[in-house]
């Protein structure tokens, strides 16, 4: 198993690249989505359904299939022979801030619950400041993995 791990790393690592970037994708846009929707469906008649379907298919269709192949592909290059030194920080604060976003990626998810059940309490100018944290946590994970501190 190792060794196939080891041979199939140029593959690995670049799966893991490409569901890093889809998710990071819908992790920026959905807050954007959900500003929008706080924001014009008082304002606009029957846009409200039409912002929870978008809402719903970018969580369903691209996050979530992104969200697990990140997962899946990363520790795959986890388990990969002489990839991660434990004895390193960066495997740490990457881990962190990764563990971060995977909350971040859920507590959207319940935002969603919240609109299709009529209960978002959650201001506009809130999820703002939150579309910050994805773009916080990847600098620090993108210096981690290239400085490896």
């Amino acid at each position: 198993m190792i060794d196939l791990l080891a041979a199939a790393y140029p593959w690995t690592k670049s799966l893991h690249i490409i569901s890093v970037i889809a998710w990071m994708a819908g992790l920026f846009y959905l807050p954007r989505l959900y500003v929008y929707h706080v924001e014009k469906a008082d304002e606009i008649a029957g846009v409200a359904p039409l912002f929870e379907v978008m809402e719903r298919r970018l969580l369903k269709a691209i996050m979530n299939p992104a969200m697990i192949a990140t997962w899946v592909f990363g520790l795959a290059l986890v388990f990969t022979p002489g990839i991660v030194d434990w004895g390193s920080v960066w495997p740490w604060t990457k881990a962190l801030s990764v563990l971060g976003m995977t909350w971040f990626h859920h507590w959207l998810g319940l935002r969603r619950k919240d609109f299709m059940n009529g209960q978002n309490t959650v201001s506009g100018r809130h999820y703002r400041m939150m579309n910050e944290v994805p773009t916080i946590l990847l600098i620090v994970i993108v210096f981690s993995v290239i400085f490896k501190f």
